[in-house]
Parts: C-alpha cells; sequence; structure tokens
C-alpha cells in the first residue's frame, strides 16, 4: 500500500456507485475532521510548551547561578534564601520530567493522527478496502508506531476483540502507576 501524501485526506468519495458510498463518505468526512482536529490541538500545545521551555530554561539558568553564587558566598546568604533557590531548583527538574512526558505524548497523538489518516486512504480506495492484507498491512504500521508496551498490549486485546472499556481496564491495572521520571515502564524517553 502506497503511503499517501500526509494531510491529503478528504470526505469526499471519488466513486459514488460504491455500495453504502454515503456511509463511507460520511466516515471519510469524521476521519479527516479528527485528523485536523489532533494536529490542530498538538501544534497549540507545542507552542504553549515551548514558552514554557523557554520560560523554565530561563529559571533554571538563573537559579543555577544563585545556587553557584550561594557555594561561593554562604556567610553573608540567609540560609531561608538558599534553601528557596534549591527547592526552586528541585520544581525545575519535575517540571522538566513533565515536559518530557507532554514530548511523548505529543509523539502518540501524532502516531494517532497518521494512523487514522491512512485508514481513511484505505476505506476510500474501492480497490483496498475490501482487501485484507491492506488492513493487516496497515495494522502493522499502526503496530510498529508504539514504542510503550502499554500501547502494544492495549492494541493486541482490541484487536483481538476486547471492548475499548476492557483494554483501558488492563491498561491501567498493569501500567497505571503515579508519574516518575520511568512514566512507569522501562521504555526511554524519546525527544522529536
Amino acid at each position: 500500500m502506497n503511503q499517501p501524501q500526509r494531510h491529503s485526506l478528504s470526505g469526499t468519495v471519488t466513486n459514488t456507485d460504491e455500495p453504502n458510498w454515503s456511509q463511507i463518505g460520511e466516515t471519510l468526512t469524521l476521519l479527516a475532521l479528527a485528523v485536523a482536529q489532533i494536529d490542530t490541538s498538538m501544534k497549540d500545545g507545542n507552542d504553549s510548551v515551548d514558552t514554557l521551555t523557554s520560560s523554565f530554561t530561563q529559571i533554571a539558568n538563573n537559579t543555577s547561578m544563585l545556587l553557584n553564587h550561594f557555594s561561593r558566598d554562604d556567610t553573608n546568604t540567609p540560609p531561608e534564601i538558599v534553601q528557596a533557590a534549591e527547592q526552586i531548583h528541585q520544581d525545575i527538574g519535575k517540571a522538566v520530567v513533565a515536559f518530557q512526558f507532554y514530548d511523548r505524548l505529543s509523539q502518540r497523538m501524532e502516531h494517532v493522527g497518521d494512523s487514522l489518516e491512512r485508514m481513511g486512504h484505505l476505506i476510500s480506495n474501492p480497490q483496498t478496502r475490501y482487501i485484507e492484507d491492506d488492513w493487516r498491512d496497515l495494522q502493522d504500521k499502526i503496530k510498529g508506531n508504539y514504542t510503550m508496551e502499554a500501547e502494544r498490549l492495549m492494541f493486541e486485546h482490541i484487536l483481538s476483540g476486547r471492548s475499548i472499556a476492557e483494554a483501558l481496564q488492563i491498561y491501567h491495572h498493569h501500567f497505571s502507576k503515579p508519574m516518575d521520571d520511568s512514566f512507569g515502564t522501562d521504555d526511554d524517553i524519546e525527544l522529536f
């Protein structure tokens, strides 16, 4: 299956002689809308996170400068000021972890949008719409995008016929842990 150009999915069906053409057209329209909503939401989110990242970088640099100054001139600095600077430094470290989590979320949402668009192109093509091998290829490409074991497990449960609720319950049972540096997985953090 050739990969069509990104963001080229539309709600139009070229061959209206196809059975159920209106349902296919409506499906394609909703898929195109979902992809557009995901992409615009992620762009807005990325713009906000870029601003936050820049601000936190400046705060981190200023805090490091203060801590360096305090370590050289410890007799004139009140201890509560040093403690406050150390607390700010620790809080910045926690914020960096949250930014990394957002980066992972962005990548996952980009993969979701890409997968929806691929599916839309498969549905829109009357020559591939009913070809099982083309659907299996699509599933393989989707599964190949997953970087976390939790995603692969949910994928397998959904494809085996489990409901979304069941797959989410399994996910939460096995992978819901408080956010820390590892995000509850053994996977490395991917930065784009």
